[in-house]
């Protein structure tokens, strides 16, 4: 048996005095004086970076697409810094629909930098392409482009193939050209990348030629890689611009201009070679003095890695960076000027191998039908692990070809704008061709995580989310004649109906009324009673207004990227994948239709259930019957902001999109009708009440005969009588008012069946597509081995296993076999 290799991740916070002494040595740079102009910059850059660490989400998924009916199971992974986000508490993940609507959203409590979560799809889930979005409230102080997205296609299992998607029916195809540093320099010879892409947005494979304005001086081009590639031309001078003619594999022949040639200033080339990270700033004019004096700086995650006077007068105009200690990542080099301004920049990828290695060390799978079977990872004897693994079948499951991994995202997508397209395929070996493709994604992207210029100029980000910890509930307090709360605080009894908890707070008011509760941790719903308390006299009556977080408000998700039609699925694949989602689907249910029954056999036998009193007391002729859902809120206590957000994802069917307040309702192509107390009202009217007045709400699947304009589905609400203002899970506390405050979404467990057990269920087919999914796979720390079990369905012949994780030292990692 090989042994297994130890990789150890450098660290960029203990490293930085070896390499800024190394580099500057190796440079010949100058050390900087106590008085260097260029402290400034650096400065500006320690500052950016301690106030303002870079948090990052990444999701693993149980797998790449999904049908209606089937649950989307994923873990997500935080880290800050590079480092994992032990800190981190909150994660938000919405699911949003192809007009950027939310469709879903939860709150996760996240822990040991992760989170697992689940979002459940109805079977009349509408197909077609979503998005998944996931970020922490610190992400939000910052371009909403960082916040990790992931476009997911959700298909119908009724259909046997996909629906045609909406792309752009006429071809067209655009090139955006890119000199390296910034810049192309008059009678200097250039490097210029490119990148040609079509209507969709997708690469594509060109050739052409490039000339200059009088048509002479040709140069050859053509892309290596998802339609980038690079060409050397030499400006004669600032008037000598280039027009480049691309063809692309269809035939289409397109002109570009390229970008005018600057007299100028001073660019920058870089060459990676590994271990060194070669560069020489460009002058335009050698004679001009202004640009003798200059700085180069490196950083890696806002953290300085290298920095090197620059002498244009003396011929200092070269040097190195040493990367043989720097860990994977991107480094970003910037010149500059003696005036502080950024004259050019060039971003390198340094690739080490120092990602998570993890493999299979033992795997006993079997083909037959519900057989067990059993695989054991081997992971780093060298560092505390947090993993997750999905195990889904092979054959039957489409794969993304466009996919993003932890690799990906935590160390380049994260990090720049711009559509990437496949980005994993840049971490998938180390060989020239894959290392080549990486440069050219550097070429033809800029950093965007800050500006030079404006933290400089101490323009840092408006902080206006706080990094959280836990829940947090605020508010103000006044007296009954409206003025704050002088002194005192606010008692308050807190109930968690999930386990029938209950714990006392008190918080202090200051003297403009207001008060806050911070580092709550609690699931699904909080029911907080309170009351004022002036030191003087306890039970004061007064007024509380809660602020709104921000999660419970409704929004509009603005994406900064258009949506993407997904790249076409294998059509073999998606046949088994949809026909065994459809079967799974009519197994849950069988399961759900057997549950009702036997519940029903038992109502009949014995007295009428409360539930139906309730309905029987408020519903009456036509409204009394009919085909849906019946919710009877004098049972819980929702704490929904008005009845549409209540009944967003529980009615198969029902679409509730846009905002909340005015939302657009939509059931099988038309509007269901609308009533309260059994007349015909609109959205507006409904929306305003407050969910503490509803005793009922019915949906009436289409047709609907209790009213006008019901051939589309009607939904039903019924304002509170007497007697049903006090439910028996929420008793009135005397002197005490009552606030619902919304905690973190309860996860539910992955079914994973135990067929060496004989169990009612067995009987019924097993057409799972996930066997195995598990957020937080156990690691043993005395073998650093992680074992886990699991049970065939009824047709799997081959499993596909991914695992992916992240190392205490911040390495991250993936593993994908075939097994």
């Amino acid at each position: 048996m090989q042994p297994h290799l130890k990789k150890k991740r450098h660290h960029l916070k203990w490293m930085i005095p070896a390499v800024l002494l190394t580099g500057a040595m190796s440079a010949l740079a100058i050390l900087p004086s106590p008085n260097d102009w260029s402290d400034r910059i650096v400065k500006a850059l320690q500052t950016f970076g301690s106030r303002y660490p870079a948090e990052k989400v990444y999701l693993h998924l149980d797998k790449d697409y999904y049908a209606a009916g089937e649950t989307i199971w994923f873990k997500g992974y935080i880290t800050l810094q590079g480092m994992p986000s032990t800190t981190a508490t909150n994660l938000y993940v919405e699911l949003l629909d192809k007009n950027n609507n939310i469709v879903q959203k939860k709150l996760f409590a996240a822990g040991n930098a992760g989170s697992p979560g689940n979002f459940d799809l109805p079977e009349t889930q509408k197909p077609g392409v979503y998005q998944l979005r996931a970020y922490t409230a610190w992400m939000l102080n910052f371009d909403p482009a960082f916040s990790y997205t992931r476009t997911i296609q959700i298909f119908d299992p009724s259909q046997k193939t996909a629906a045609p998607a909406d792309s752009v029916t006429t071809p067209d195809f655009a090139v955006q050209f890119f000199p390296e540093g910034g810049n192309l320099i008059a009678g200097q010879p250039n490097v210029v990348a490119f990148k040609a892409i079509d209507n969709n947005g997708y690469p594509i494979e060109v050739t052409g030629t490039v000339k200059d304005a009088k048509g002479g001086n040709p140069v050859a081009l053509k892309s290596v890689h998802d339609g980038m590639g690079t060409f050397d031309i030499t400006p004669a001078n600032g008037q000598d611009i280039f027009q480049a003619t691309i063809k692309n594999a269809k035939g289409q022949t397109k002109t570009f201009a390229l970008p005018a040639p600057v007299t100028s200033g001073v660019s920058l080339k870089v060459f990676n070679k590994g271990s060194r990270i070669f560069y020489q700033a460009v002058p335009a004019n050698v004679g001009d003095t202004a640009f003798n004096d200059l700085v180069i700086i490196a950083q890696m995650g806002s953290q300085l890695v290298y920095k090197a006077n620059l002498d244009i007068g003396e011929g200092r105009i070269s040097g190195f960076i040493p990367a043989d200690h720097l860990p994977s990542g991107i480094l970003h080099i910037t010149l500059f000027a003696k005036s502080g301004l950024p004259l050019s920049e060039r971003l390198s990828f340094v690739r080490k191998n120092d990602l998570l290695q993890m493999d299979v060390l033992d795997a006993d799978t079997h083909k037959e039908p519900r057989a067990k079977n059993a695989i054991e990872i081997r992971l780093p004897d060298s560092m505390t692990t947090n993993i997750s693994m999905s195990i889904t079948d092979a054959d039957a499951v489409p794969v993304d070809k466009n996919s993003n991994n932890i690799v990906s995202t935590f160390l380049l997508t994260s990090d720049l704008k711009g559509y990437i397209y496949n980005p994993s395929w840049y971490f998938r070996n180390e060989a020239d061709s894959t290392l080549r493709g990486l440069d050219l994604v550097m070429l033809t992207h800029g950093w965007t995580r800050f500006d030079w210029k404006k933290i400089e100029n101490n323009e840092f980000p408006d902080i206006r989310f706080p990094y959280e910890q836990g829940l947090l509930m605020k508010g103000v307090a006044t007296m009954l004649n409206g003025r704050p709360m002088p002194t005192g605080k606010l008692d308050m009894i807190i109930r968690l109906p999930i386990d029938s908890s209950s714990m006392f707070a008190s918080a202090p008011i200051n003297e403009k009324g207001e008060f806050e509760v911070a580092n709550m941790v609690f699931p699904d719903t909080a029911y907080i009673y309170y009351q004022g308390n002036d030191l003087v006299k306890k039970g004061v009556d007064v007024n509380v207004k809660f602020d709104n977080h921000f999660f419970e408000r409704p929004t509009q998700v603005k994406i900064p990227y258009p949506l993407r039609i997904p790249p076409t699925v294998d059509n073999n694949a998606l046949k088994q994948f949809l026909a065994n989602a459809s079967e799974g689907n009519k197994v849950n249910r069988s399961i759900n239709n057997k549950t009702v029954y036997l519940k029903e056999v038992n109502v009949n036998a014995a007295k009428v259930k409360p539930e139906e009193t309730t309905e029987k007391r408020y519903t009456s002729g036509m409204f009394s019957g009919g085909d849906g859902y019946t919710f009877d809120l004098t049972k819980e206590n929702p704490i929904s902001l008005n009845v549409f957000q209540y009944l967003q994802s529980k009615v198969a069917g029902l679409q509730i999109t846009g905002d909340l307040n005015n939302p657009s309702l939509s059931w099988r192509g038309g509007k269901p009708g609308l009533y309260l107390n059994e007349m015909q009202t609109d959205v507006s009217m409904l929306s305003t009440l407050s969910m503490q007045d509803i005793a009922l709400v019915k949906v009436f699947r289409p047709p609907f005969m209790g009213g006008f304009g019901g051939a589309n589905g009607a939904i039903a609400v019924y304002t509170k009588k007497g007697g049903d203002n006090a439910p028996k899970n929420d008793p009135s506390i005397r002197g005490f008012k009552l606030y619902k405050k919304a905690g973190y979404t309860v996860v539910k467990q992955f079914y994973s069946p135990d067929y060496s057990v004989k169990k009612e269920v067995h009987a019924l087919p097993d057409k799972r597509l996930t066997l195995y999914w598990n957020p937080n796979v156990a690691v043993d720390t005395l073998t650093h081995t992680a074992r886990v079990q699991f049970y065939n369905n009824d047709f799997t012949k081959r499993f596909r296993l991914v695992v992916e994780g992240i190392g205490d030292d911040g390495s991250v990692g993936r593993l994908e076999q075939e097994l």
